[in-house]
C-alpha cells in the first residue's frame, strides 16, 4: 500500500497549486524519482507541461506528456490524464480531481490541495476512500 500525503495550500489560486506541483516534482526528480503527475484533462497537462519549463530559471527537469505511448526514454517525468504506465507508478503527483485508479500500484502518492471549496470538497471525498482502503496518510498545512 502506497504512503499518501496531501499538501493544503492555503492559496485559492489554481496557479499556486500548480507551482508547488513543480516544486514537488523538481524535489522527485532530483531525489532520484521519475513521478507521474495525473491531471484532470489535456488542458492541464499543458500547464505543467509550460510552467516546469518556466518556473524557476536555471531548473531542468525532462518531462513530457503522456498520451498512452510508453516512452522511449525511461527518465522522464510523464504528465497526463491517463492512468500511469508501468515503471512511472512509484511516485504519483495526483492534480485531478478523482481517485487515482491502480492506486495500491503507487509507493507514494502526493495529493495538493487548494483552498477552494471545490478542490476541497474533491480531497475529503479521496481522503476518506484512501483512509477505508487501510492507506498511510499525512496531512501538511502549506504556509506561501
Amino acid at each position: 500500500m502506497p504512503e499518501v500525503t496531501f499538501y493544503v495550500l492555503q492559496s485559492q489560486s489554481i496557479n499556486d497549486r500548480y507551482l508547488f506541483a513543480c516544486k514537488l516534482i523538481e524535489k522527485a526528480y532530483r531525489s532520484g524519482h521519475f513521478c507521474y503527475v495525473l491531471t484532470g484533462s489535456d488542458e492541464q497537462s499543458q500547464i505543467i507541461d509550460d510552467l516546469l519549463w518556466t518556473f524557476r530559471a536555471g531548473s531542468f527537469i525532462p518531462h513530457q506528456q503522456y498520451t498512452g505511448e510508453t516512452p522511449a526514454v525511461e527518465k522522464v517525468v510523464l504528465i497526463g490524464s491517463l492512468n500511469a504506465p508501468q515503471n512511472w507508478q512509484k511516485t504519483l503527483i495526483n492534480l485531478s480531481s478523482q481517485y487515482p485508479q491502480d492506486f495500491e500500484l503507487a509507493e507514494r502518492i502526493l495529493e495538493i490541495l487548494d483552498n477552494s471549496e471545490e478542490t476541497k470538497e474533491a480531497g475529503r471525498n479521496r481522503y476518506r476512500r484512501y483512509q477505508q482502503a487501510g492507506v498511510a496518510l499525512a496531512t501538511h498545512k502549506i504556509e506561501q
